[in-house]
């Protein structure tokens, strides 16, 4: 371990030679003196891993050494040790940016105590969580061995989830390359599990999880037909994975209580003309196809495949008898979701608001158009913070700000997610093949079947089936399409891109959220 550097500045220097021949037996280096201007003097000619500074020396005090020292090396941690206990000055030392303070007389373990907190703490924390993550991982592992539910694969996901989060920051690279090894054979599994069931939830809508086409149903209908006269608020993030909710979720909690926090499973493919559309229509793709097909827009079609989204929300309330004034609106710019949080006031005479946001969705498909966001967003923990940091100056969180002033019940939850893609594979298909790279629908595909999950017959998935021929192919885990011509070229612009419509644990399990303003 590198030798650690202690400067203790104190008046009374000799009296505290037990508490420093302590350290030095724990293997610190440490440079004592006993004025200010010693003090300033030594970190000006060397660098020190920690200063320990007493409040109360004679000439220049600790409070006015501290801005020195600091102007010096902004980063070194500073102790305040003091013999006073008047809150003015603690909260003067606190408001100069000191690392702690302690109260005299200190004792050696209190300062030892007080190094480790602030010197090893990241190892020991790095530590204790490698300690805890490999007990779980067994835990894990065991668990994978077993037919698990779609409650269980959730739990499995909330787990894998944490510990991404957990050793994102750890210094102990090899933990991480584990999780990602874990990560990989869960959402192998995850992929089967689906294959072997998805078919048979779509021809039994009894024994069907909640997914796209029933969860509002289900899960939202409810909180509709109460007694209770205060608005609801349906927000939905498009593409927004169960990791960047957990992210956004501690700036909502200073606001709203968590009523509940679920997730529920997209439809195939898990992209937005499907999934979404399914969602505020209450059908599956084929169903829409051909009970609105005023509204419903299949591959070939020209234009956007989502343009109807307001119209399929009144018929699916119409059908469910439910008469209430609803607004809808979709915010795919700054300036409208500025105007959408001014105009707030005039949504609270509506029993239900639908505000669909789609930043999470144009950041997806910036991270793989533009070479600057690549950059900021090269990997999980980053495509993350990068979130974070959009909601903490959105609009989008003036929006929740309000609704929990109104004492508004809020609903958030998205259509479905993304992966980051890494491994190509080969598929061909004709002119008329659509071009996402996680799903292919079409005639005459070509591909190996060991490396996707397919769906010959679209009616038994409830999928349109624009041609005689037609099939579904779905790629799975971490896997994309690539056009066999012009491969290399494809293959290096999309690898480590975050990509929707196939299956994958990020993409499926999605998140759904009831919050309550603390306010109530």
């Amino acid at each position: 371990m590198q030798e650690v550097k202690i400067l203790w500045a104190d008046d009374e220097i000799d009296l505290l030679r037990p508490h420093i021949m302590f350290l030095e037996s724990k293997g610190y280096n440490v440079t004592t003196v006993n004025n200010g201007p010693e003090a300033v003097e030594q970190v000006e000619g060397s660098h020190f891993d920690i200063v320990f500074l007493d409040e109360n020396m004679p000439g220049l005090t600790g409070l006015e050494v501290l801005p020195r020292i600091k102007q010096l090396d902004p980063s070194v941690p500073i102790i305040m040790i003091t013999k006073s206990e008047e809150e003015a000055i603690m909260e003067e030392a606190i408001g100069s940016k000191i690392s702690d303070y302690l109260i005299k007389p200190v004792n050696p373990n209190q300062i030892l105590l007080s190094v480790k907190k602030h010197l090893d703490q990241k190892r020991l924390v790095s530590e204790k969580t490698n300690t805890v993550y490999s007990r779980q991982f067994r835990e894990i592992s065991m668990e994978l061995m077993n037919d698990m539910d779609r409650e269980e694969w959730g739990d499995i996901y909330r787990k894998l989830t944490f510990w991404s989060s957990e050793l994102e920051s750890n210094t102990d690279q090899s933990m991480s390359e584990i999780l990602e090894m874990q990560h990989r054979e869960a959402n192998d599994r995850f992929c089967k599990y689906i294959s072997r069931h998805y078919i048979d939830w779509m021809k039994s809508p009894q024994s069907a999880p909640v997914m796209s086409h029933n969860v509002f149903a289900r899960k939202i209908l409810p909180h509709l037909k109460g007694s209770s006269s205060s608005s609801v608020f349906l927000i939905v993030v498009d593409n927004l994975r169960f990791d960047q909710w957990k992210v956004m979720k501690p700036m909502l909690q200073e606001f709203f209580r968590i009523d509940e926090e679920d997730l529920y499973l997209s439809i195939l493919p898990t992209a937005t003309q499907y999934a979404r559309n399914a969602l505020f229509s209450g059908l599956l793709p084929s169903q829409m196809e051909d009970i609105y097909p005023d509204l419903w827009r299949n591959e070939d079609d020209d234009g956007g495949k989502n343009l109807f989204e307001e119209q399929f929300l009144d018929r699916q309330l119409k059908h469910h008898d439910l008469n209430v004034k609803c607004s809808y609106n979709k915010i795919t710019n700054l300036n409208a979701g500025r105007k959408l949080v001014e105009g707030f006031s005039g949504l609270l005479n509506n029993k239900l608001n639908v505000v669909v946001y789609n930043f999470v969705d144009m950041l997806s498909h910036a991270r793989t158009e533009m070479e600057v966001i690549k950059e900021l967003a090269d990997d999980e923990a980053a495509y993350r913070s990068l979130t974070a940091s959009w909601f903490k100056h959105s609009p989008l969180l003036d929006f929740f700000k309000k609704a929990a002033e109104a004492k508004a019940k809020v609903i958030l939850t998205t259509d479905h997610g993304t992966v980051r893609v890494q491994n190509p594979i080969k598929v061909i298909g004709d002119r008329n093949t659509n071009s996402n790279l996680r799903y292919k629908t079409g005639k005459n595909l070509n591909f190996n079947p060991k490396e996707v999950f397919e769906i010959r017959n679209p009616k038994e998935a409830f999928l349109p089936k624009i041609n005689v021929s037609s099939s579904y192919i779905f790629a799975r885990e971490a896997d994309f399409f690539v056009y066999p011509n012009n491969y290399n070229h494809f293959v290096n612009f999309y690898r480590n891109t975050f990509q929707h419509g196939g299956i994958s644990m990020e993409e499926m399990l999605i998140p759904l959220v009831f919050l309550q303003s603390k306010q109530l």
